[in-house]
């Protein structure tokens, strides 16, 4: 579990002692202060889940480029050439 994911886990549980607090006391300040921190606690953990999967990928694409360098070359360059031929504007 990465850094992200356990400071989310950890304002996502503070959240919601706040809002119990809140609830209990009648102190709606508390309540809706609460409710924002479980939103952003479980933003955050979203945010660690999706850098793990792009951390993965980039992992990938570099075993892919040591591995098969020449079919990484390949594909870089067909990407290359898509992207040219998407940006380039049509001449009719």
């Amino acid at each position: 579990m990465d850094e992200n994911k356990v400071e989310g886990v950890v304002n996502e549980g503070v959240g919601r002692l706040k809002d119990a607090a809140g609830g209990l006391t009648g102190d709606t300040g508390l309540q809706a202060e609460g409710k924002f921190d479980q939103l952003g606690g479980k933003v955050q953990q979203q945010f660690g889940d999706v850098y793990d999967q792009a951390q993965d990928g980039v992992e990938g694409a570099l075993a892919l480029v040591r591995d098969q360098p020449f079919a990484a070359l390949g594909i870089a360059a067909g990407v290359g050439f898509l992207l040219g031929f998407l940006i380039t504007p049509s001449r009719s």
